[in-house]
C-alpha cells in the first residue's frame, strides 16, 4: 500500500527552513562522545571488530564476502544472545523464578537499547558531521560500523547465518497526486529544536508491562513449541489487525462500553471469522483456537484487554 502525503505537512516541514531558520537552543557537540563511550561500555563489540569492518568498506578492492567475515562474528554473536535471553526468559517462567526470569528480561532489554542507541548514534553523526570535522577518527569508523552492523539485528527473528542482504539501497515510487497551492508567506515559521540527551533511551515500561501481560495469558491459552513472538504477532498483529477492519465492531465499540463490546456475540463470531483468515504461518495456533472454545474466550478476553483492541476501534470510529 502506498502512503499519501498530506500536502499541509509538506508546507509546515519546508517553512521551517524557508527564508531562515532559527535553532530554539544549541546542540551540545559532545553528546557524539557521551553517546559513543555509552556504547563502548555495553561492551557487545570491540575495537578490533570495529577497525576490521571499517578496513573492508573503506577497501575500493574489496568483495561482499569480506564484508561478511568482518561482520558475521559480531552478528552471530550478539542474535545467539538474544536468543539465549529469551529461552532464558522461557526456563525461568516454567520453574517460577520470578528473580531470574527479571535478569533474563533485562539482558534482552539492554540488547533492544544497544540496538537504539546505534541509531541515535547515526543520526546524531549526521548532524553533526556537517559542522565539524572529526575526519579518520574513532567517531566516524564507529559510524562505518554501526551502519552496516543495524540492519542486520533483527532480533527475535534470527536465522542461520548472516544475511547481508540488508544492507543494500532502497528505492521510492513517486505518485501524483495533483497540484496545491501552497503560500510560504503566511502563518507563523516554526523553529528547529536542538538536539539533547540522544542515547537516553529506555524501554517504555507501560508498553513492556502490557506485551508481558499479552505473552503470559496467551502461555496459559496455547500449547506446543510456539515462540513469544508469533504469540505476540498473532495476536496483536494478525487477529487484532483483522478486527479493526470489521465495520459492525467500529460502530459497536463507538456507540457501547467496553463491557458490552466484550460480551457481543458479533466480536467471538469476528474473531472466528479473523482466525480462520490467519496465514499459513500461524496455522498451529489457528488449528487450536478453531478446536477450543476456552482458547477463543481466552483471544477475546486478550484482545479486550492488554491488546487494547476497544480502544483502537474507538480511535477508528473517530
Amino acid at each position: 500500500m502506498g502512503e499519501f502525503i498530506d500536502p499541509e505537512e509538506v508546507l509546515a516541514s519546508f517553512k521551517t527552513y524557508y527564508a531562515t531558520a532559527e535553532l530554539e537552543g544549541i546542540t551540545d557537540p559532545h553528546l557524539v562522545y557521551d553517546l559513543r563511550a555509552k556504547l563502548d561500555g555495553a561492551g557487545f563489540y570491540d575495537d578490533f571488530e570495529v577497525e576490521r569492518v571499517v578496513a573492508v568498506t573503506l577497501d575500493a578492492k574489496a568483495k561482499q564476502g569480506d564484508l561478511v567475515v568482518a561482520l558475521e562474528p559480531v552478528v552471530d554473536r550478539l542474535l545467539k544472545r538474544y536468543k539465549a535471553g529469551q529461552v532464558a526468559v522461557q526456563a525461568a517462567r516454567d520453574k517460577g523464578d520470578a528473580a531470574a526470569e527479571q535478569e533474563a528480561r533485562n539482558e534482552l532489554d539492554s540488547l533492544v537499547l544497544f540496538k537504539g542507541d546505534m541509531g541515535a548514534y547515526l543520526r546524531l553523526y549526521a548532524f553533526l558531521s556537517q559542522i565539524f570535522d572529526y575526519g579518520n577518527t574513532a567517531i566516524e569508523k564507529r559510524a562505518i560500523f554501526f551502519k552496516c552492523l543495524l540492519p542486520l539485528l533483527e532480533f527475535g527473528r534470527e536465522r542461520d547465518g548472516v544475511d547481508l542482504s540488508k544492507v543494500v539501497m532502497t528505492h521510492h515510487k513517486l505518485k501524483d497526486q495533483g497540484k496545491r497551492a501552497l503560500p510560504l508567506q503566511n502563518g507563523e515559521y516554526p523553529k528547529l529544536s536542538p538536539l539533547t540527551d540522544a542515547g537516553g533511551g529506555a524501554v517504555h515500561e507501560k508498553e513492556k508491562s502490557r506485551l508481558y501481560e499479552i505473552i503470559a495469558k496467551l502461555n496459559d491459552l496455547f500449547e506446543g513449541d510456539v515462540t513469544e513472538d508469533d504469540k505476540l504477532v498473532y495476536v496483536n498483529n494478525v487477529l487484532k489487525g483483522k478486527l479493526l477492519e470489521s465495520e459492525i465492531l467500529v460502530r459497536q465499540a463507538a456507540s457501547n462500553t467496553k463491557e458490552q463490546l466484550k460480551n457481543s456475540p458479533d466480536l467471538l463470531n469476528a474473531i472466528v471469522d479473523a482466525i480462520l483468515g490467519a496465514s499459513a504461518a500461524h496455522s498451529a495456533m489457528s488449528k487450536q483456537a478453531l478446536n477450543s472454545e476456552k482458547v477463543r474466550y481466552g483471544l477475546r478476553d486478550v484482545l479486550m484487554g492488554p491488546a487494547q483492541l476497544y480502544e483502537a476501534l474507538r480511535e477508528r470510529s473517530e
